[in-house]
This record gives structure tokens, C-alpha cells and sequence, in this order.
């Protein structure tokens, strides 16, 4: 079989179509190194956890010392492609910089995912064990990778920050947009189909389900029709809220109150005050306050549950 014509036709399709990876020494970060990179970032958060062979103490701090080392290396390299790519002037220099500075918030870091790990550990009665939390759980994965990704994106570092949530989309199904700022002991139950978008920011003590989508209305566009970027698009949820399966919340000008339930396959649009329950009552959407047992859905404890009356 002659492949000439096919070749001529594809390397004039690469020329004229575009779609290609940029030649002459503007590559851009490998998907291999970029799902590297997030290998590398799970393993310096969660030490021990996915070795294939047993981890001694006093082994720590020299595999950690060879990991930051290594770890700090490709995500400079991978830095300089991507502000290479954006013009910056001096891209290698940046780079450098702020590789340093992401890696000092892995600490910290640290701290925060562990209040993700409680809070999937405390509002699921399946979970036996944190350890189990982190070896098995989506959440833990994408949650983590997505905090780091955030640390990139506020230092405006294009491309790499939406790679290495892209990674973590792929294996969960969940795709949390390194722009969206989330507070801590988050949750996400299941964690398929949840959609969370980048001007979204999500308080403390939340936990959402399945499917749960945080979007927008619709795209504000310039005078040549063209999405505007950087606008407030997404909504706000506030501390202690609970959202549960398949519901959709719309909107930058919406915000569910503190303390809020969002029923399963609810549609909201417009904000709702702290305390507030929203579901379906037949075909009718039903936003009211919420009575005093409602709030067990927030109880941590035995003692907590059982200090509702629940006979109906």
C-alpha cells in the first residue's frame, strides 16, 4: 500500500489546521510527565501509601529529599514550557521561582487533605479506616491534586494547573477546575460526575454527591461574540452545606446560605438563605427553612443522633 498521498494530506492538514504541538523549541508539557508530575505530587502528600514495597521511618527523609528533588526538577521543566508558551520574558527564571514557591505549600497542603481525609472518614458510615480513605477513595485524588493545581493557578501559571486536574478528571470522573477555591473538610461522596467550575468557591464542612454540578448560567460575550473571559460565573456555597445527588446550581450571583440542604436533582438558579432545605414536591421546587431534625444530617456522633426524636 502506497501512504505518499495519505502523508502529503495529513502534513498539510498539520500546517493548515492546526491541533499540532508547537515545533522549534515551544513544546508544550507531555500528558506522560504532567500524569507523572501528579504521581510524584500524591506520593510527598500521602508518604507510604502507594509504595510497592514497604516503607521503613528511618528511610523518610532521605526518600523524601530524593522526591522533592526529583519532583522539583520536572515541574520546572514542565513550568518553563508553559510560560515559554505564554511569552513571558523570562520563562526559565519564573520557573524556577515559582516551582520553589509551589513546593513550599506542600506542607500546609498536607494539613488540609488530611481534614478531607476526616471528613470522608466521618460522613461515611462504609468507610472502616482513613487508611482505607486514602488508598480507595476518588475523592482523596482528585481533591488533593485539585488543591495543588489551585496553588499553580494563583500563581498564573497557564496550562499546567487544568493538566494536572484533567489527570485526576480522567481516573475519577469528577472534574474540579483548579480556579475554584475550596475550603477545608470537603467531601465528595461516590465522586462520578460531579462538575465543579473555576470561579466556584465552596466553604468548610461540605460534602456534595454524585453528579452534583457547580456551572454556570450562561457566557457573557464581547461585541464580536467571543465568551469574556475571567468573570464571576459560578455559584457559592457556603459553610456546612450538604448537596445531594444529580442537583445543578447555576449562576456567579448565586449562594446556597450556611448550613443549607440541596435535595437530589434539584434545580437552582437563584440563591437561598443559611438554614434552608430545597427539594421537589412533586413537580414544584420547595426552598424552606429547616426544622429542628434536619440538622441531624450534620450530626457527627452517635450521642448527636440520638438526641433527635425520630419517631414519626
Amino acid at each position: 500500500m502506497n501512504l505518499d498521498a495519505t502523508l502529503q494530506a495529513l502534513l498539510h492538514s498539520y500546517e493548515n489546521e492546526g491541533g499540532i504541538n508547537h515545533f522549534d523549541g515551544i513544546n508544550l508539557p507531555s500528558e506522560v510527565s504532567v500524569n507523572q508530575l501528579a504521581a510524584e505530587c500524591m506520593h510527598l502528600l500521602f508518604p507510604g501509601f502507594f509504595e510497592s514495597t514497604p516503607l521503613a521511618r528511618d528511610d523518610v527523609p532521605a526518600l523524601t529529599r530524593s522526591r522533592l528533588v526529583s519532583f522539583h526538577e520536572a515541574l520546572r521543566i514542565d513550568l518553563e514550557k508553559c510560560l515559554q508558551f505564554a511569552g513571558d520574558s523570562a520563562p526559565a527564571a519564573r520557573a524556577r521561582e515559582v516551582a520553589g514557591l509551589a513546593l513550599q505549600k506542600l506542607p500546609e497542603l498536607r494539613r488540609v487533605v488530611q481534614t478531607d481525609v476526616q471528613a470522608a472518614y466521618s460522613g461515611d458510615p462504609a468507610a472502616r479506616s482513613t487508611e482505607e480513605i486514602i488508598l480507595a477513595y476518588p475523592c482523596v485524588l482528585v481533591i488533593s491534586l485539585q488543591r495543588f493545581a489551585h496553588e499553580l493557578y494563583k500563581l498564573k501559571v497557564p496550562l499546567l494547573p487544568r493538566m494536572l486536574t484533567e489527570y485526576a478528571h480522567e481516573r475519577t470522573g469528577t472534574d474540579l477546575h483548579p480556579g475554584a477555591v475550596i475550603g477545608e473538610y470537603f467531601f465528595i461522596d461516590h465522586c462520578t460526575g460531579v462538575v465543579v467550575g473555576e470561579t466556584a468557591r465552596i466553604g468548610a464542612h461540605v460534602k456534595i454527591y454524585q453528579g452534583v454540578t457547580l456551572g454556570a448560567k450562561s457566557f457573557e460575550v464581547d461585541n464580536n461574540g467571543h465568551p469574556i473571559k475571567g468573570v464571576k460565573r459560578h455559584p457559592d456555597i457556603d459553610d456546612n452545606v450538604t448537596i445531594y445527588a444529580h442537583a445543578t446550581i447555576l449562576g456567579g450571583d448565586t449562594r446556597i446560605g450556611a448550613h443549607s440542604i440541596i435535595g437530589a436533582n434539584v434545580w437552582l438558579l437563584e440563591s437561598i438563605p443559611e438554614n434552608s432545605i430545597a427539594y421537589y414536591k412533586n413537580e414544584n421546587l420547595v426552598v424552606r427553612s429547616r426544622h429542628k431534625k434536619e440538622a441531624a444530617v450534620e450530626s457527627r456522633t452517635q450521642n448527636e443522633l440520638e438526641a433527635f426524636n425520630w419517631s414519626i
